[in-house]
C-alpha cells in the first residue's frame, strides 16, 4: 500500500447472522474470513470480496 491509500474496505452492511453454512447473510463472508479480516493484507482482502461476491451470485443476491 502507498503513501496516503487506504486499506480494502469491510463489506459489513451490519446485518450480522450466520446461516448455516456459517457465512454471513448480510456480507456473504465466512465466519472465518470475518475473524481474519483485520489480519488480511489488501490483495487477501480483494480475494474474500470476490468469493463474497460469488456466495451473492450464487444465493440469487445478485443477478
Amino acid at each position: 500500500m502507498t503513501a496516503g491509500e487506504k486499506p480494502v474496505a469491510s463489506p459489513c452492511v451490519s446485518l450480522c447472522a450466520l446461516d448455516e453454512d456459517d457465512v454471513c447473510v448480510g456480507c456473504q463472508r465466512s465466519a472465518d474470513e470475518i475473524r481474519r479480516w483485520g489480519l488480511m493484507d489488501d490483495n487477501e482482502r480483494r480475494e474474500v470480496l470476490r468469493r463474497c461476491n460469488e456466495r451473492a451470485r450464487m444465493s440469487g443476491q445478485l443477478m
